[in-house]
Order: structure tokens, then sequence, then C-alpha cells
């Protein structure tokens, strides 16, 4: 199948060789004109991850360059990443496409002179390695029966935001809610639009610990819920009532975020 590229090649020597008129050029030129830039990505070089010094992968990446590698043998790529149109490229430029796409907001155009390929291929490979390391480690956002959420790394998280000044000494992790925006759905607006930030969004609720890590990832939901509403849709306070507390536990334990309101129930969760 012709390229749209090769295809306004012939439509212009077709043109030269009087074969269709000047209005039919035009009119089939438009046709077989992409929606997408004409990004020259086939003068840059492809991605070589070993060509990169640390501060550049450290850059780009927010990992060193061994820390890359180290990352791929945890994670158990397979050595290839599969589109569903058979594209495929290897591990590390997937893994390092991914990190670069998330490393700092921006768009896939920004990308081609570091990888090298047009802005289909780059999204199509996103998209592909994002979806099977959630396919495999999507459990950790929602599972909370962890090693790092042992009953003395609790106390530990609950002593240490008290110590930063917390007026509460047994708040071990933050509840927040995240607006996403979206584009302007062409159906149910009402239902996407977020009132508060006055945009139309789809809603995450998150637990951090003060470690860092997410303890829980919930969403989306749609963007008009605010966040008191999304916690009972979560099951979080069940779900932490059930998992981690038991008889050995001081009932006052729970997770708190401002504007939900606190409460104290036999479980001690929310």
């Amino acid at each position: 199948m012709a390229t749209f590229k090769e295809a306004r090649e012939a439509l212009l020597l077709a043109n030269d060789l009087d074969l269709i008129d000047d209005e039919e050029m035009l009119l089939l030129y438009d046709l077989n004109t992409s929606k997408n830039l004409d990004i020259p990505y086939w003068k840059y070089h492809k991605f070589d991850l070993d060509s990169l010094s640390d501060d550049e992968c450290k850059s780009e990446f927010r990992f060193l360059k061994h820390d890359i590698y180290a990352l791929l043998d945890v994670l158990n790529l397979p050595n290839k990443i599969t589109c569903q149109n058979r594209f495929f490229v290897y591990s590390d430029e997937a893994l390092c496409l991914l990190l670069r796409r998330f490393a700092y907001p921006c768009r896939y155009e920004d990308l081609v002179p570091r990888f090298g390929r047009p802005v289909p291929q780059l999204s199509m490979v996103v998209s592909e390695t994002m979806d099977l390391l959630y396919a495999r480690f999507g459990n950790l956002f929602s599972r909370l029966n962890q090693p790092w959420l042992s009953q003395a790394n609790l106390v530990d998280f609950s002593q240490s935001i008290y110590r930063k000044g917390a007026a509460l000494d047994n708040c071990w992790g933050f509840i927040d809610g995240t607006v996403r925006p979206v584009a302007r759905p062409g159906e149910h607006q009402r239902v996407l639009f977020n009132g508060h930030k006055r945009v139309h969004a789809i809603k995450f609720q998150s637990v951090v610990a003060p470690n860092g890590l997410i303890v829980n990832l919930f969403g989306p939901v749609e963007g008009r819920r605010h966040d008191s509403g999304m916690l009972p849709m979560s099951g979080f306070a069940a779900n932490v009532g059930n998992t981690l507390y038991n008889s050995n536990w001081p009932t006052s334990m729970f997770v708190w975020r401002p504007c939900i309101p606190i409460k104290s129930p036999p479980t001690g969760t929310i």
C-alpha cells in the first residue's frame, strides 16, 4: 500500500504527463495529505541508549543509564515490544520512550529528534508499553497487603508526619482527588464538566504515603464527582479496615484529607 507521500508524488507526475488536469490533481493531492505534521523524522538517528551519557539519561529519563538497564531486568520486559500492526521496537527503546514521555509534559513531536521515529509509531509504542506494565503490575495500585505497608512502617509514617508539625499523631497517609482535563466531548458534556476547575475532565483518587509511594489509586470517574463522593465509590475505607487493621491495631490510625469528613469508626479507617 502506497504512503501518502508516494501518492502525492504519483499525482504530481500524472499531472506533469497531462494524465489528470490541475483541478483533479489539487483535489486528490488534498485527499492524500496526512493529518499528522510532516516532520522529517528520517533525518534523525535511531535511538541508541549506549551512546548516551549518564547526565543525558538523568536529564531526559530521570534515571542513570545503569539504572535503566536494572529497571529492564526488574520489569522483565520482553526483548521486543510489538504493537497491534506488528511494528516492534526493542525493550530498551520502548522503556526510554515511556520514561521520556512521562518525565515532563511534552508532545510526541518533541520526541522525534531523540528517537528518530514518526509520531504515530511513538504513540503506539508508549501505549503498548504502558498497557503491558499495567497488566503486570496494576494490582499494586489496589492491593494493600504488601510488605512495605506493615504495622511497623505505618507507625513510622504517622510519627514522621507528626514530627513535621501535623496536629494529628495518627495520620499515616493522605487522600486526594486529581482532575485530569480532557477535550470537550460531543455528548454528555455535563457528566464530565468539573465546576471547580471549570474544565471537562476525568478524576482519580490516590492515597500517598510519606515515602512518596502510592498506596491506592482509584479511577477514572466522571469529572463532576466531588472528592468526598469518590471515597465510598472506591471502597478504600472498607479495604483498609479489612486488610491492614486487626485487634492489635489502635482504632485511631487512619488516612486523612482536609476536605473529607474525619470519622473514627470501629475499624479505625477514615
